[in-house]
C-alpha cells in the first residue's frame, strides 16, 4: 500500500501497521475521521508504537527521530513521518 514513488504514508498505511505491526484492527475511515485523537482512542499502546516506527524504518531504509514516541496522535505521527521521508527522498 505505501507509495514509494513519493514516500508519503498515508492513512490507510498506518491502519495496515497498526493490524500488522501492534495487533489493532481498525477501519481507515475511522482512523482519518479520528487522526486527531489519542492513540488510547483506537487501542494502541507505546510497545505497539514502536513496533509501528520500527517496520516503517525498516520499509523505508531510514531512521525515525526519537520523538516519534512522544507523537499523541495518528495526525501528528503521519505529519513527522511523512515530514521526514520528504526530506530524505
Amino acid at each position: 500500500m505505501t507509495d514509494q514513488v513519493d514516500h508519503q504514508v498515508t492513512i490507510e498505511d498506518l491502519a495496515e501497521l497498526m493490524k500488522r505491526s501492534a495487533g489493532v484492527s481498525v477501519d481507515p475511515l475511522i482512523l482519518e475521521e479520528e487522526a486527531g485523537s489519542g492513540w488510547d482512542t483506537f487501542g494502541l499502546d507505546s510497545l505497539g508504537l514502536l513496533g509501528i516506527v520500527a517496520e516503517l524504518e525498516k520499509r523505508h531504509g531510514m531512521g525515525l527521530p526519537e520523538q516519534m514516541e512522544r507523537c499523541k496522535t495518528p495526525e501528528e505521527f503521519l505529519a513527522v513521518v511523512n515530514g521526514v521521508l520528504a526530506k530524505g527522498a
